[in-house]
């Protein structure tokens, strides 16, 4: 037995090494996204899941584009702004934090000058003091 166990085991060769991501195409999207829009009844979506082997934030995500794809035409000029507008809310809030964070750092430098100009003014005076 200790000789079979000495032995190499060699590697399945069916099995793949590393998964390779699934890629879909816009048409399979849109054609899941329907049906998922179609289901009505409770558990008729988990079941489009599961024959599909697809993950619920994925079908979730091909719903919203879809129904942003078909916001009508006027709002479509607006379209191009609106992706500006998160961005921006996301640079203003981390830039606030920023702020926040450098005043609260320029805060403490500031204490910390005063107590060292404190100290240098008590080590002057007993310096003058030792002196007389």
């Amino acid at each position: 037995m200790t000789e079979n166990a000495d032995k190499k085991i060699s590697k399945n060769p069916e099995v793949v090494e590393k998964a390779a991501r699934r890629r879909f195409t816009e048409d399979y999207k849109r054609r899941i996204a329907i049906e998922a829009e179609a289901c009505t009844q409770p558990g008729e979506i988990g079941a489009l899941l599961r024959r599909e082997g697809l993950y619920s934030s994925v079908v979730q995500r091909w719903r919203r584009q879809l129904r942003e794809e078909a916001l009508p035409s006027s709002k479509k000029s607006s379209k191009a702004a609106s992706p500006a507008q998160p961005s921006a809310a996301k640079e203003n809030a981390s830039l606030k934090r920023e702020n926040e964070r450098l005043k609260e750092r320029l805060r403490q430098a500031e204490l910390i000058i005063d107590v060292q100009k404190k100290v240098s003014e008590m080590m002057q005076t007993r310096s003058h003091e030792k002196t007389d």
